[in-house]
């Protein structure tokens, strides 16, 4: 595996990992509020969600990294 995949694996990894669990929590939060049951829907909501996330960052990491590249020679140059 080259370094420049590895590094992609690894970043989709930290990145779905930490936007899973924070909106995970957050939509359990605003669904059922602090209930006795809800690390445990939240922890079902995790494990739902992060495999989603993993392929989404995996899949579309690069064209976003490209989009914002693009972006900020833009402004960069005036428009």
């Amino acid at each position: 595996m080259s370094e420049a995949l590895r590094l992609r694996f690894v970043f989709a990894i930290i990145m779905s990992l930490l936007m899973t669990l924070l909106m995970s929590a957050w939509v359990t939060w605003l669904n059922i509020g602090l209930r006795e049951d809800f690390l445990a829907r939240w922890r079902h909501a995790f494990l739902a969600a992060w495999p989603v996330a993993f392929c989404a960052v995996m899949l579309f990491a690069p064209r976003v990294q490209g989009i914002s590249r693009q972006l900020l020679l833009r402004f960069k140059r005036g428009g």
